[in-house]
């Protein structure tokens, strides 16, 4: 027995080390040693650390993982670790039809099933894409052995012609660029090629950027990890760090269910809020604190989020990229100024064995333009806003990203500021709404609002990134750059467009959007948090019996499965029957003969 172990077994050693069935020993030993393990390594008493390989050929946002590996088991096997690296289910978000949300779940279950039924103690989360790190956490939740999330980074800044162009960003600007005629084809593919200059995800404060954040936040990763780009060297750096680090978690047994608490969550909603981060992070945060068994509400973004100061100057809210960031001080900078305003709990417990007030200390940033002080920030009140309403019980609006020309034309109309009314624009799907945004026959103008449904989890299946819809060309011309616009699915953490996003109930499953017409008049009330669409009660109940807009079939297996377990976005759209199962590695599986 290992003098550190304190007289505690490894889980492990129920597979390698157990003197009362030596024949199941020899079983799951045997084909280790096929590759040059040998029987002392695995049956030292020292803990076997998994490294979950999210990076491939197919996940070029986690490619750089490949790489890093290497150093996370350098890392391991000085801390007196043994290393044992396999891949996860693949997820990247712009290739993946229908829909990367698909994956996140389905990511999840393959990677419980493994940290269940391996002999592994502890576990190194290699993140990056946007539900890497939610997939990841929500399994290590599940399992609840001592783990750790490493991010690869972002990528370094993108140029063109001198200006900045930031991924996934790029892409909606200048397609709004293209639509005016300001830009060819041509330009607009070299303008997005150029954001995406090296090795690593978004350099933008997209989801990727968000969810690496929030694994920061909430404690699961060591204090400044997220924000290094992918090439730095501090990037490999951390690597090794990280691998040793998760040898020491092994042994004090600090598990995710010691680290992630109602208070530590809420901490990542204030963060995302300064950060100016993803509105992909609600239904991920939510998912994330159901599997660890933590309440929390649709409200929570409004109570705890809302009132937080946009603090980062980084696209799309912002001006600068990934790069800056991380000189300025990183995520560490952004906490440590939440914290000294009173709006972090400094007490939540984290993967370094301190707490996190412990962590930030001496954190705070010189840089001023790229990370504001509380006290001075670049918008007050730049949350996340929960909605309800006659449509839906619930929707967020990421307010950070809602523009001066957008509020002088739609919210600061004297005696109604922050209310407006527009005429809805009906579209089934981003097919419907691509053949037929230009269409004059609609009469669209600035007076309305955009509208898709059946992008939701049931609808689409899997809930899509379609609502950041931008407006008809001859809008565009004119320098009307954004239309409100409302969904049942999601838009692109990388986007700029203020959209009313992630609508539970969606209308697949009978949510107000179903009944929802063209022409309709919807009005939103920023202040009283409401969204209703101003149709009589008795024109809505004759709506309710006419037949529901249609669903396409499922295409695959998994896409049947998804949309008969999978609930809505409002609770993060989990697995309904997976929250239950949590700290499942306290019993060891039977033996397999």
């Amino acid at each position: 027995m290992n003098d550190r172990n304190k007289g505690r077994r490894f889980r492990s050693e129920d597979w390698f080390a157990d003197p009362a069935r030596y024949d199941m020993t020899a079983l799951y030993l045997e084909r280790f040693m096929n590759y040059g393990i040998t029987p002392e390594e695995l049956r030292s008493g020292r803990p076997i650390i998994g490294i979950a390989q999210t990076g491939s050929d197919l996940s070029p946002c986690n490619r750089i993982h490949v790489e890093l590996a290497r150093r996370v088991r350098d890392g391991i096997r000085d801390a007196g670790g043994v290393a044992i690296e396999f891949p996860v289910h693949p997820i990247f978000e712009n290739c993946r039809r229908p829909t990367a949300a698909l994956d996140r779940n389905l990511a999840y279950l393959g990677l419980v099933e493994l940290l269940y039924g391996y002999p592994i103690d502890a576990v190194v989360l290699t993140t990056g894409c946007d539900k890497t790190t939610p997939s990841g956490i929500m399994a290590a939740s599940t399992v609840d052995i001592p783990a750790i999330v490493l991010s690869g980074g972002p990528m370094l800044d993108g140029w063109h012609e001198g200006d900045l162009v930031g991924s996934g960003t790029v892409i909606w600007r200048s397609r709004r660029k293209l639509a005016a005629g300001e830009i060819t084809e041509e330009e607009f593919l070299d303008r997005a090629c150029k954001s995406a200059p090296s090795a690593g995800h978004c350099n933008t404060m997209g989801t990727a950027s968000t969810m690496n954040a929030v694994a920061e936040a909430l404690g699961l990763s060591l204090t400044g990890c997220a924000a290094i780009p992918a090439p730095y060297r501090e990037r490999g750096q951390m690597a090794y760090l990280t691998g040793k680090r998760i040898v020491e978690m092994a042994y004090e047994d600090l598990k995710p269910s010691d680290i992630l608490t109602r208070e530590s969550f809420l901490n990542a909603i204030a963060a995302v809020s300064a950060l100016g981060g993803s509105s992909n992070a609600q239904p991920h945060i939510m998912a994330m604190a159901r599997h660890a068994g933590v309440e929390l509400t649709p409200d929570d973004w409004t109570a705890h989020g809302y009132d937080i100061p946009l603090l980062l100057n980084m696209q799309p809210a912002g001006k600068y990229l990934g790069e800056r960031f991380h000189r300025a001080g990183g995520v560490p900078a952004v906490l440590h100024e939440l914290l000294d305003a009173g709006k972090l709990n400094g007490d939540c417990r984290t993967v370094t064995g301190r707490t996190m007030a412990e962590n930030l200390t001496g954190k705070q940033s010189s840089d001023r333009e790229m990370i504001r002080p509380y006290s001075d920030p670049l918008m007050q009140k730049a949350g996340f806003l929960a909605l309800k309403g006659n449509l839906f019980d619930f929707a967020i609006l990421k307010t950070s990203v809602i523009s001066d020309e957008f509020r002088n034309r739609y919210l600061r109309r004297p005696g109604h500021e922050g209310v407006f009314e527009a005429r809805a624009i009906v579209f089934d799907g981003s097919d419907d709404y691509h053949h037929r945004i230009n269409d004059p026959a609609l009469n669209i103008d600035e007076n309305c609002i955009l509208v898709i449904r059946g992008s939701g989890p049931i609808g689409w299946p899997g809930s899509a990134e379609v609502v950041n819809m931008q407006p008809p060309d001859a809008l565009i011309k004119r320098g009307i750059q954004w239309l409100p616009t409302l969904g049942d699915g999601r838009q692109s953490g990388t986007s700029d467009s203020p959209s009313i996003l992630n609508i539970s109930p969606e209308s697949a499953v009978g949510g107000g959007l179903a009944w929802l017409k063209t022409g309709d008049t919807i009005r939103i009330d920023l202040n009283e948090g409401t969204c209703n669409a101003l149709v009589d009660e008795a024109e809505i109940a004759r709506r309710k019996g006419e037949p529901a807009p249609p669903v396409p079939a499922s295409n695959t297996p998994w896409e049947e499965l998804y949309r008969e377990k999978t609930g809505q976005m409002a609770t993060g759209a989990a697995l309904e029957f997976a929250v239950k199962y949590r700290g499942i590695a306290a019993k060891t599986p039977r033996h397999n003969h």
